[in-house]
């Protein structure tokens, strides 16, 4: 009986398991994988295929069955991670934005850091002004078509790609002007790190913005940078703690709580797990960020009460350690396999978002939707832009210099659009409809709009019946966060709760420990006077000593039991 389970569990611990993972690039890696393996190996296996070394910066993300997203863990076994049933599909993404991207030491990397922030100007997370994300194009379409040929490239060759959610005609014009005249001759390495540079210093770098409410029922997103913890509402930042700034990170079911020195912020998260994921976020980027090695790294408790509340330590280095160990790097540099850009018109597997280019003439003039609108997006990357250090009433759109052309300069329509926890596994997630939603939000929730947005929008805006149904789809969506007076009780209620069941439970612990004392023979006065009193002489006789003998004859009977076999 006892071989046939060890060889029953034998075979569960040989059964291979396959997983698929989504690379940068839209391309998939598959491999097989023990039980008991663990994240580590996988990612092992991953980044020897993409021959890569810097590759701390890097993290596999995958979603459960409940639909929340997660960084695998390298510590604990893949499959007790998942919870799904295989086969297993996960993306690889960046983890940790690098401060400085452009300071990395291999082009592989740097490629890679290139694939996401790509994505993110694709999928609306990187905003910036017009001029901004014409040079950005046009230096994607230099690292990816090469320079402008007339044969090649007919008129208008630029419209044929989809570097952002939507863009207008002007802007695809702009991105082409630039694309002949200023970047010629910039081979793909070269166009990559000038794109790198450029993307580094817009605010919106690297940000993983995390959908919450704040106490008063106000849409927020937190998110965590190289340089400290971000809140963005509407347009604007409205805090900014720095690492060395903040004291504590902590939740407690759907509530997210941030120490700094002389405040503390408190935020409500769709889900406990989705607060719980918030958390760990914020975990890792202190450690990262902050510490100068990873010995450092202390394992951190959601509660101040041992008795209740998660456990979870960083496993990885810091950044510090991750500059200085790229610093050493000595090897040929490796071979890089760019995939060429796809026009979009002719990739099925991407569900583009609606473009300014196929509405009429006077309603092509960008108007700006900011992220932080509309439904609670979440994205497939990760972390990190560099900001001023004022913690109140920023803007969250890239600086503006004071001159009037620029201050007159439009903004480009690059992130109104909504993403879902389920889409993350996907290679290009874009919603559909987005543009009316993230209208609608913006009248539901009050924020104002220009003259001029209102006419530009005019056209576009859904019908009263469609204004109806479609905000009773949001107020639903909303709904779970709008009383959070209720979830503060209810957490009250279940800290008494969990209060009286430890306090039963130690002095429980404590009349054990005062008995087995009693009954042992310290000549001690106190217990002394103790044994002495009818009621413990009663106790001992009629309790304590039958116990004692039914335990020992257990206790026998086992032992007698086990040297048979």
């Amino acid at each position: 009986m006892l071989s046939r389970l060890m060889s029953g569990s034998s075979r569960s611990l040989e059964r291979e398991y396959s997983c698929t993972v989504r690379l940068l690039d839209d391309s998939e890696y598959t491999c097989t994988i023990q039980r008991d393996a663990k994240g580590q190996y996988l990612f092992d296996l991953l980044c020897h295929h993409l021959n890569l070394l810097e590759k701390d910066y890097f993290g596999i993300r995958f979603v459960d069955p409940d639909k929340q997203r997660h960084w695998l863990e390298f510590t604990k076994s893949v499959v007790k991670q998942l919870r799904s049933q295989p086969p297993f599909t996960m993306c690889f993404r960046v983890k940790f934005y690098p401060a400085d991207p452009a300071a990395l030491k291999e082009e592989i990397t740097r490629y890679l850091v290139f694939l996401q922030i790509k994505r993110d100007l694709y999928h609306g997370r990187l905003l910036c002004k017009t001029s901004d994300a014409a040079l950005l194009a046009a230096y994607i379409l230099q690292a990816e078509i090469g320079d402008y040929d007339p044969g090649k490239h007919p008129e208008g060759y630029s419209s044929k790609f989809q570097f952002f959610p939507k863009h207008s005609e002007k802007l695809e014009r702009k991105i082409a002007e630039i694309h002949k005249t200023e970047l010629s001759g910039q081979t793909p390495a070269t166009s990559e790190l000038n794109f790198l540079r450029k993307a580094q210093t817009l605010e919106t770098y690297g940000v993983d913005p995390h959908p919450c409410k704040d106490v008063s029922g106000n849409a927020a997103f937190l998110a965590f940078t190289p340089f400290g913890f971000v809140v963005l509402q509407g347009n604007k930042r409205v805090h900014f703690i720095k690492w060395n700034e903040v004291t504590k990170l902590k939740f407690e079911g759907k509530t997210f709580y941030l120490y700094e020195k002389k405040i503390i912020l408190t935020y409500f998260a769709p889900t406990p797990e989705a607060c719980k994921h918030l958390w760990k976020c914020g975990i890792e980027n202190q450690a990262f960020y902050k510490l100068e090695k990873s010995s450092q790294v202390r394992t951190v408790s959601s509660s101040n009460l041992f008795f209740k509340g998660s456990r979870f330590r960083y496993s990885g280095r810091v950044a510090k350690e991750v500059m200085e160990s790229s610093a050493k790097i000595k090897r040929e540099p490796p071979e890089i396999h760019r995939a060429g850009m796809v026009p979009s018109r002719s990739c099925p597997s991407i569900t583009h978002g609606p473009r300014l280019s196929s509405v009429p003439r006077t309603r092509r003039r960008a108007v700006h939707i900011s992220i932080m609108e509309g439904l609670e997006s979440l994205r497939d990357s990760a972390h990190s832009t560099p900001v001023r250090s004022s913690s109140h009433g920023d803007t969250f759109l890239p600086h503006v210099r004071s001159s009037r052309a620029d201050s007159n300069e439009r903004v480009a329509v690059i992130a109104d659009e909504a993403y879902s926890p389920a889409d993350s596994v996907l290679p290009t997630p874009v919603a559909e409809h987005s543009l009316e939603l993230m209208l609608l939000s913006r009248q539901i929730n009050g924020a104002t709009c220009s003259i001029e947005e209102e006419k530009e929008s005019e056209a576009s805006t859904p019908t009263a019946a469609e204004v109806e149904a479609l905000g009773g789809e949001l107020r639903a969506l909303c709904q779970g966060h709008g009383r959070p007076e209720e979830e503060q009780v209810n957490k009250f209620v279940l800290s008494v709760l969990r209060l009286l069941l430890v306090t039963m439970g130690l002095l429980f612990v404590l009349l054990l420990l005062l008995i087995i004392l009693t009954e042992s023979d310290l000549d001690i006065a106190f217990f002394r006077d103790i044994r002495q009193t009818p009621e413990f002489e009663q106790f001992h006789y009629q309790y304590f000593c039958p116990l004692r003998r039914w335990f020992a004859c257990k206790i026998r009977s086992v032992v007698s039991l086990l040297i048979d076999t």
